[in-house]
C-alpha cells in the first residue's frame, strides 16, 4: 500500500479554528470533506517548512508554527496517511485556491462539519476539556 506523510495546520485566531473544505475527488471518501489545511512533505525538507510552505501556497496566509499536537495513522482504501499534525496561529484571512470553502468555528463546533476520516481524530482531540 502507498504510504504518504503530510502536515496539517490546526490554525488559531481570535480563540476559532480555521476548517477548510475539499474540492471535488473521484475518491469518494475524501471528495468534498472538511480538514486542515497542509500537505505532503517533500524531500529535505522539514515538518515545520513544510507547513508553512504549503499554508502560504494553498491559502495565501502566513503561518506561526506552534507545538506539535498530534501524529495521525491513517489507512485508507488506497493509501496509508501519517499526518504531523500542529498548532499555530495567523492573523491573515484565508484565500481560497485549492478548497471550496473555509470557517472559523469555535472547538466546540468542529463536529458540526463532514470531516475527511484521518481529520477526526485531531477534531477529538480539539474537544477534549
Amino acid at each position: 500500500m502507498k504510504q504518504i506523510s503530510v502536515v496539517a495546520a490546526v490554525i488559531e485566531k481570535e480563540g476559532k479554528i480555521l476548517c477548510v473544505q475539499r474540492g471535488p475527488s473521484s475518491l469518494e471518501y475524501i471528495s468534498q470533506k472538511w480538514e486542515f489545511p497542509g500537505g505532503k512533505i517533500e524531500a529535505n525538507e522539514t515538518e515545520q517548512e513544510t507547513i508553512v510552505r504549503e499554508i502560504r501556497e494553498e491559502l495565501h496566509m502566513q503561518f506561526e508554527v506552534g507545538e506539535k499536537l498530534m501524529v495521525v495513522e491513517h489507512a485508507y482504501p488506497d493509501f496509508h496517511l501519517t499526518m504531523h499534525t500542529y498548532r499555530g496561529s495567523s492573523a491573515d484571512e484565508p484565500t481560497l485556491t485549492e478548497h471550496l470553502a473555509y470557517r472559523w468555528l469555535n472547538p466546540e463546533a468542529l463536529a458540526s462539519l463532514d470531516w475527511a476520516e484521518a481529520d477526526v481524530p485531531i477534531v477529538n482531540e480539539l474537544l477534549k476539556p
